[in-house]
């Protein structure tokens, strides 16, 4: 297990304000906010297994985490995690997060890239939970999600991703997005905020995307020329060939915010077992120049982008089961979805690559799940 790179998670929660009277408090939220954080990195999905690993983790792991008066009930957790402040929890993870980022800077000239989408906690929104839609940020670099905001619908992530991205871009980072979030709004916000954007093009842009091949058509002797890079993968049974052509822009050959180049990203997947080839072509404009960015790091950069899905929203629905939780008070969902990222991040910074194991080897070894939080066996 590698060393923690900043400060223990057991003073971060620390900083979650407590909204409970003083009166009838019996458990310190730090305490219960830890119990839900060890429980979660042992593969605990519900408050009622929460509240059972307590239970059977036995005196020396609850007094460790913080607990005066044995471990909490399950109602205990549910009624004290439904009325906390999303935000300011999302917010605290959010600076735990940076300080993980920071202190693992990333190697001179390589760009910080970040990740944007969306994911619906489905089996709260069938209850009727009201914020079941999450949009969050992720690091590609370390797998960390660096912030996370509850918006209605998939539609409102393009009024809410400004706001996230505000606090999160500088120079030296870039966002990628897929084609829901390519709207000129978030292009001008990206770059009022010196930060950078990979964006993808698709029907919900129509003159943007016919822009972009109108450029990548122009003869040789009226533009700059084009540059390309092929990429081969293969996994999954399937093998994929990547063909990106992109070419830098001329003053008035694009009126979109900020686009320095344009590019197209061919995709040829061929299935191993039936020879079934699939293919796909998108367009897409970034704000990077042809110096910054080459063929092949605007090759990696697209490539990373899906990292937010890979990396976590497939953990926190196949490891974690989160599209079957079914918790709709308050605050609980997102709280829950929160710590889940908070899990996640943990693990990969323990340098854990396969997340599911992982949660295994915790449930072995509880006292190393706790270690990840910054407690110590006395």
């Amino acid at each position: 297990m590698k060393s923690q790179p900043c400060r223990p998670l057991i003073e971060v929660v620390a900083q979650i304000p407590d909204s409970r009277q003083a009166r009838g408090k019996r458990h310190p939220l730090s305490a219960l906010l830890c119990l839900v954080c060890a429980a979660t990195l042992c593969g605990c999905r519900g408050c009622n297994a929460m509240a059972e690993w307590g239970r059977n983790h036995g005196t020396e792991s609850v007094t460790a985490l913080g607990f005066t008066h044995g471990a909490p009930c399950a109602a205990t957790l549910h009624r004290v995690l439904r009325a906390l402040d999303r935000a300011r929890v999302e917010a605290v993870l959010g600076t735990w997060a940076e300080g993980v980022l920071a202190a693992r800077p990333r190697r001179r000239g390589q760009p910080e890239g970040l990740s944007a989408d969306g994911k619906a906690l489905r089996g709260s929104r069938e209850q009727g939970a009201p914020g079941t839609h999450l949009l969050s940020v992720l690091s590609q670099r370390l797998g960390l999600t660096l912030a996370q905001v509850a918006v209605d619908d998939k539609a409102n992530e393009i009024g809410a991703i400004a706001a996230v991205l505000r606090g999160l871009l500088s120079v030296g980072r870039v966002v990628t997005v897929d084609a829901l979030l390519t709207q000129r709004t978030v292009a001008q916000a990206i770059i009022a905020a010196q930060g950078d954007d990979v964006m993808l093009a698709q029907d919900n842009q129509p003159r943007l995307r016919a822009d972009i091949r109108a450029i990548l058509a122009t003869p040789a002797h009226l533009a700059a020329p084009l540059r390309s890079k092929r990429a081969h993968d293969s996994g999954h049974g399937r093998l994929e060939q990547r063909h990106l052509t992109v070419r830098a822009l001329l003053p008035g050959d694009c009126d979109w915010p900020g686009a320095r180049q344009a590019f197209r990203i061919e995709r040829r997947r061929i299935c191993r077992k039936t020879g079934a080839l699939e293919t796909e072509v998108t367009e897409g404009v970034t704000s990077l120049s042809a110096q910054s960015a080459d063929p092949q790091r605007l090759l990696d950069l697209l490539r990373a982008h899906w990292h937010i899905e890979n990396k976590s929203h497939y953990v926190r629905d196949v490891t974690f089961d989160e599209d079957r939780s079914t918790v709709r008070a308050g605050a609980l969902p997102q709280v829950l979805a929160a710590c889940r990222n908070l899990a996640i991040g943990l693990l990969r910074c323990a340098g854990e690559p396969n997340i599911a194991a992982a949660t295994r080897r915790c449930a072995a070894q509880p006292w190393w799940a706790l270690a990840l939080l910054g407690l110590q066996r006395q």
